[in-house]
């Protein structure tokens, strides 16, 4: 049967795991965020939640970090298989559960391992733009990009343009 996504919450933490239950067989799929807490000079820091596909987008991070690279703490990143099985009730529930902000990231069109994941995943977006509109929800707090396995550079400036976008947006309001 078709798998039920659940986003399961930490009273401390947001987001804390992306759940599909298949029945008898469970995919959980983790990541872990910390609480909502001011930077040391007091300013508010945000909460983006990353879905990054995991044969490039992943890969770029992860090889953003072996480099050393630096990136926003406030960016927490979930791993999904393919951006093409990016579900809107992920981004719903990830707003839900407090991110201020949401990147969706996959593989370049035309290089996806599933081949046309990444074209469900740019359709879905905006499907799920026009819904958050509608929601009350600033479009502009989710953002949609193709990084490569090479890409480590590229995910830390995604990274950290996203949770720069996302701070001058300012904090989501309760409702919102």
């Amino acid at each position: 049967g078709r798998a039920l996504p659940m986003i399961r919450s930490s009273p401390n933490c947001g987001v804390s795991w992306l759940q599909w239950d298949r029945g008898d067989r469970e995919m959980v799929t983790t990541a872990e965020i910390q609480p909502r807490a001011p930077t040391p000079e007091g300013e508010w820091r945000p909460k983006v939640v990353a879905f990054l596909c995991n044969w490039c987008s992943y890969t770029g991070a992860d090889l953003a970090g072996i480099s050393r690279i630096q990136w926003d703490p406030s960016v927490h990143i979930i791993r999904v298989m393919c951006s093409g099985r990016m579900d809107p009730t992920f981004v719903a529930k990830a707003f839900e559960f407090g991110a201020d902000g949401v990147i969706i990231s996959g593989c370049h069109p035309g290089e996806c391992h599933y081949q046309e994941g990444n074209y469900k995943a740019l359709r879905r977006v905006h499907l799920m733009r026009r819904l958050l509109d509608g929601f009350g929800i600033d479009p502009r707090r989710m953002r949609l990009v193709w990084i490569s396995a090479s890409e480590g550079d590229r995910w830390a400036e995604t990274a950290n343009e996203g949770a720069r976008d996302i701070r001058s947006l300012g904090p989501m309001r309760a409702g919102a």
